[in-house]
């Protein structure tokens, strides 16, 4: 019988691919054919904009890379979380902690490809409800990795895998 690991790579690194290649695909599409950058709005619904946004940070504007020094110690720090989780894809069993690592692989992996080529993240997508705004500015790679991340929080906190009982082990 085949190990689950095995079974599950293929999986978690697939849903990596597919989100790299949708985000990046989109990002694409903002920046060439709609031209966001240069038109910065455009006003989608009473709910939903897009918003170009150049964002030299992390999330929520935290360590912004205000020289080329720190952008690269963005994107090594980055490429460092990368690796980790592709560790921890070739190493997890349970077929849905795969999942949700590979949304957040494929979106760190996109974001460093922004990062790398850019010099910043380029987000657009602008949720709201009139003219409060409770999200920030994203893209889907940022969307692919904040559910990666609740999927792996629930789970750990709601999925619990059956125990295996311990051998019987008589005392000497």
């Amino acid at each position: 019988m085949a190990d689950a690991r095995a079974l599950h790579r293929p999986l978690g690194f697939g849903v990596a691919a597919i989100v790299l290649l949708l985000d990046q695909i989109s990002k694409w599409a903002i920046m060439g054919p709609v031209a966001l950058r240069e038109r910065g709005l455009i006003e989608i619904t009473s709910f939903f904009d897009l918003r170009w946004v150049e964002n030299y940070g992390v999330s929520m504007g935290f360590l912004v890379a205000g020289s080329d020094r720190e952008r690269w110690l963005l994107v090594a720090g980055t490429a460092l979380i990368a690796v980790g989780i592709v560790v921890w894809i070739w190493r997890e069993k349970a077929k849905g902690d795969v999942v949700a690592l590979g949304l957040v692989l494929g979106g760190a992996i996109g974001n460093i490809a922004d990062r790398t080529r850019l010099g910043y993240v380029a987000d657009f997508l602008d949720p709201h409800i009139g003219d409060w705004h409770p999200f920030l500015v994203f893209n889907v790679a940022d969307a692919a990795i904040t559910i990666g991340v609740l999927i792996l929080v629930l789970r750990a906190l709601l999925v619990r895998e059956p125990k295996v009982p311990a051998e019987n082990v008589d005392a000497v």
